[in-house]
């Protein structure tokens, strides 16, 4: 430890209790923000222009990756994310002979940079509060399939009129509080995105799955996109014609800096957290959760196995393993996390309190008294069809299943949605989404390998008839009586050998035909989809009306918790953008033992072995040793910074979302919680929630000095 480092952590003893007191345990909406007094907490800069509705506040610089996040960095439209989430677009553009995956990618100009194919960045125009327009639809005595209906139908009509004020506008509803409030949130949605740089997977993976959710973290986990326009500035699909875009706002990026206790915040698009649920659901959660860690050990060593003597094999399937790995282990610290802090006991304890607040009051009793029972009883009755419904929608709807299948699936679905008039269509098969739909069949091809899909279905086939009977679907029972292996491979190779799935192109033209024609073609895959699709119809739709009984108690016991905290409640995220805020600040994680908030440059190679995930780049190593740090230099450190821990709260699509400091500057990217703090997405322990961000002086410094990419330097304005 030098000298600055045992500054720190003496300054730490002495702050260490006052800084805890300003942990954010809200994700914030932007209208939520004008409460939370930030100027008292450290911001130095206009809170009003955080978030403006004419799109020229910071949070309009901030874009939604669909699944991550990224910000614009610069007045031409460049994009700053994290490695994994850009890691997509780079699996799809490797090849054997150029393995970007492993050595990474520089554009030397605009003209060489990649399609990032399947990317999309929505920029938020503004959002409203419809909910009076949402549910205007709804009468008294509706059952709750009656009113998902409703719902549905008021939202598909409200967003086509929203989306017909602009060309390329994408708009979404979003119910918080459980559809105590629905929002419209309106995107410019830009469809031609191009991989600009990505660092090799030595940097970018730095540390693999052994320091995932782990501090402390040495991670180089940023990639550069870039988002392209039409000449009159119109998101459209990919162009040589088309030209870079111009944000109304992007990050100013800071060099300078910080210390521990200075105050941070991070703006981005978290997708899922549960710590408005009762009891009940994390007790089905936690059951969910134990169930799924086997699923994914299997599917993890499946796939691994077939790419170990392949390359082609490996790269297509390189994004799904490392995705499937990083939610595996987010379930074992969740686990882990759950049972060392007693979450149920926490849980029974805030109900226990929610019994007594409503027993103070008749109104309260009138209106909350017996939910939580309810609930109960509900959760009950929903966990019975849960895992039986589950084997046959992972057959061809999840990453267990197989890609084929699962493409039949989409163009059987298809077809016969599209007999149906537009607003009467399940939403995800609306005329708005169909050019999603081709480019998904069309990108398929990047991400598996037909042989290998071909092998992969007569492996999960046989794992599922080894069931009882009872939870076998329907369209398997006939198979199941045969009770041989040859039978499981006769008829999966019967399915592959005279399909015409095959070719992504045939699957294309599928998408126009009629249902009568899609059966006349009698082709093995798309019969054995439409007798899958008998079962499944029934399950989507019982899942509908059970879906929404969940939501209407939910929505009573959430209307509950907001009246008890005087609407000082943050809803759970739902992929809608977010605020939080907290200091740069260590944590202790267990007796007698000190996290530090900043690793540097010198742990990076502290830790080098030489091979993956802990192999440091010569060239990395000999800009250590001949101290060739330029800017990126800390002096109070003495080494280029690595990564920060801060006490704000982030979870799964957060990633790539910036880290600012109190003038809103950049200071770095998320990219991870610590393992003691996944337990966040359902139950926040102050003392213990961390974020991950790679800090912005590493990013740069590899930028330049490792890759010598001096024009996005110069891009940046440095």
């Amino acid at each position: 430890m030098n000298k600055s480092h045992l500054k720190l952590f003496g300054l730490c003893l002495i702050i260490c209790f006052s800084l805890i007191a300003l942990a954010d345990e809200g994700m914030w909406l932007p209208h939520q923000m004008k409460d939370l007094d930030l100027k008292a907490l450290g911001l130095q800069m206009d809170p009003g222009y955080l978030y403006k509705k004419d799109g020229t506040g910071l949070m309009s610089a901030v874009v939604y990756l669909g699944g991550g996040t990224g910000e614009f960095v610069s007045h031409e439209g460049l994009i700053l994310t994290n490695h994994h989430v850009a890691f997509g677009a780079v699996q799809r553009a490797a090849t054997k002979e150029k393995d970007y995956i492993q050595d990474g990618f520089v554009a030397s100009s605009k003209t060489v940079e990649i399609p990032a194919e399947g990317y999309v960045a929505d920029v938020l125009m503004g959002y409203e509060d419809i909910t009076t327009q949402v549910t205007a639809g709804l009468k008294p005595g509706m059952t709750p399939r009656q009113k998902y209906d409703a719902l549905e139908k008021t939202q598909k009509k409200l967003v086509a009129i929203a989306e017909k004020t602009g060309k390329d506008l994408r708009c979404t509803i979003s119910a918080t509080y459980s559809g105590n409030n629905y929002y419209l949130y309106t995107f410019k949605r830009l469809r031609d995105i191009r991989l600009v740089y990505a660092p090799p997977l030595d940097l970018g993976n730095f540390g693999g799955e052994v320091d995932n959710w782990m501090w402390p973290r040495h991670t180089c986990d940023f990639s550069f996109l870039r988002a392209y326009v039409s000449k009159d500035n119109l998101g459209v699909d990919y162009s040589v014609e088309n030209v870079p875009y111009q944000p109304k706002s992007f990050l100013k990026i800071s060099l300078e800096g910080f210390k521990q206790g200075d105050f941070t915040f991070v703006m981005g698009y978290p997708g899922r957290t549960y710590r408005n649920y009762t009891l009940s659901e994390v007790r089905f959660d936690l059951e969910s959760m134990k169930k799924r860690l086997d699923l994914f050990k299997d599917v993890i060593a499946y796939y691994e196995q077939a790419g170990k003597d392949n390359k082609d094999v490996e790269i297509k399937y390189a994004s799904l393993v490392k995705g499937l790995y990083n939610s595996m282990k987010n379930i074992q610290g969740k686990l882990e996390g759950m049972d060392k802090m007693d979450l149920i006991g926490k849980k029974k304890e805030q109900e226990k309190e929610f019994g007594e607040w409503v027993a103070q009051d008749a109104s309260r009793q009138k209106k909350y008294g017996g939910i939580l029972t309810r609930i109960d009883e509900f959760m009950l009755k929903y966990a019975g069809n849960y895992w039986k419904n589950d084997i046959l929608q992972g057959l061809v709807g999840s990453f267990y299943g197989s890609t084929l299948l699962s493409q039949a699936d989409t163009i059987f679905r298809t077809v016969e949605e599209r007999q149906k008039p537009d607003l009467d269509r399940d939403p995800a098969f609306q005329e708005r989404n169909l050019p999603f739909i081709r480019r998904n069949i069309q990108l398929a091809e990047r991400g598996y390998d037909l042989k290998t899909d071909r092998e992969y279905l007569k492996y999960r086939l046989k794992k599922i008839l080894a069931l009882p009977e009872e939870q076998l679907p329907a369209a398997l029972k006939s198979l199941a009586a045969e009770q041989c292996e040859k039978a499981v491979d006769d008829f999966v190779n019967e399915l592959y050998d005279r399909t015409v799935l095959a070719s992504p192109e045939r699957r294309l033209s599928l998408l126009d035909l009629k249902p009568d024609q899609l059966a006349k073609l009698n082709d093995p895959m798309v019969n054995f989809i439409s007798d899958l699709e008998k079962q499944l119809r029934g399950v989507r739709e019982e899942s509908k009306g059970t879906g929404q009984e969940r939501m209407d108690l939910k929505k009573v016991y959430e209307a509950a918790l907001l009246e008890s905290k005087a609407g000082k409640l943050a809803p759970d995220a739902n992929s809608t953008i977010r605020f939080t805020y907290g200091p740069v600040e260590g944590y202790t994680p267990r007796d007698a033992v000190y996290y530090l908030p900043q690793t540097t440059l010198k742990g990076v190679l502290e830790k080098n072995t030489g091979e993956f995930p802990f192999k440091v780049p010569a060239k990395l190593r000999e800009l250590y040793k001949a101290r060739d740090f330029g800017r990126y230099l800390d002096p109070r450190l003495g080494e280029v910074p690595a990564c920060f821990l801060n006490t704000t709260n982030v979870t799964g699509g957060n990633s790539g979302s910036p880290t600012l400091n109190a003038r809103g500057e950049q200071v770095g990217i998320i990219f991870d919680m610590t393992w003691e703090s996944v337990i966040g997405d359902y139950y926040i322990i102050p003392e213990l929630q961390r974020s991950i961000s790679v800090d912005i002086r590493y990013v740069l410094f590899v930028t330049e000095k490792y890759s010598g990419a001096k024009s996005i330097i110069q891009e940046l304005g440095f």
